[in-house]
């Protein structure tokens, strides 16, 4: 009996690293507006880094996140049609020696001095165009699918073998899904 207490406790002792904090994602608001000439898509997401990554990030390791947006038209007949796909990626790193966190999006970056700051600015997507109008029927309904995640597949490859199947590496949104009607286009 007491063989098998000590193997239970055993096996709780190892798989308690399992039960650390997770890291969370939510889209918490998301719309799509017309402007003059294009959509536009306005989004506040919710992240939440678990230890681990934040003390990867620490470690100088780069964290890669991607927000996605697909925009389609429903189709009675068919397959839905796929208007257009945006991604938009963003790279997050720590430099020990300035003790300053680096979000980049593309060629342009911004140093923060917390993670909480470059995580806030990088979950309030605004302004973000999606489709020029001219692509969109007025008065039509199409169909807005957005998601946030954090792109393991950007990581170095000792890293990507280590985030197959692990909690700890996982961080993503749902599919956040709506829908809205075409604005009709203006004459000028």
């Amino acid at each position: 009996m007491r063989a098998l207490l000590l193997v239970a406790a055993l096996l709780l002792a190892a798989f308690a690293p399992l039960a650390q904090a997770q890291s969370t994602a939510s889209i918490r608001y998301a719309e799509l507006l017309p402007t003059d000439d294009q959509y536009i898509l306005n989004a506040d997401i919710s992240v939440e880094l678990n230890p681990r990554l934040e003390e990867i990030v620490l470690r100088g390791i780069a964290l890669n996140f991607v927000a996605e947006c697909i925009l389609t038209r429903s189709r009675w007949y068919w397959l839905d049609e796929t208007i257009v796909e945006r991604r938009v990626g963003y790279r997050l790193t720590y430099h020990a020696l300035t003790q300053k966190y680096r979000l980049a999006v593309g060629a342009l970056g911004q140093n923060f001095d917390s993670l909480g700051e470059a995580l806030r600015t990088m979950t309030r997507l605004r302004n973000w165009s999606i489709v020029d109008r001219s692509r969109l029927r007025g008065g039509d309904s199409y169909n807005v699918a957005l998601r946030f995640r954090l792109d393991t597949e950007q990581l170095p490859k000792p890293f990507q073998v280590t985030a197959i199947g692990s909690r700890d590496w996982s961080l993503e949104t749902d599919w956040s899904r709506w829908t809205f009607l075409a604005a009709p286009a203006e004459h000028r």
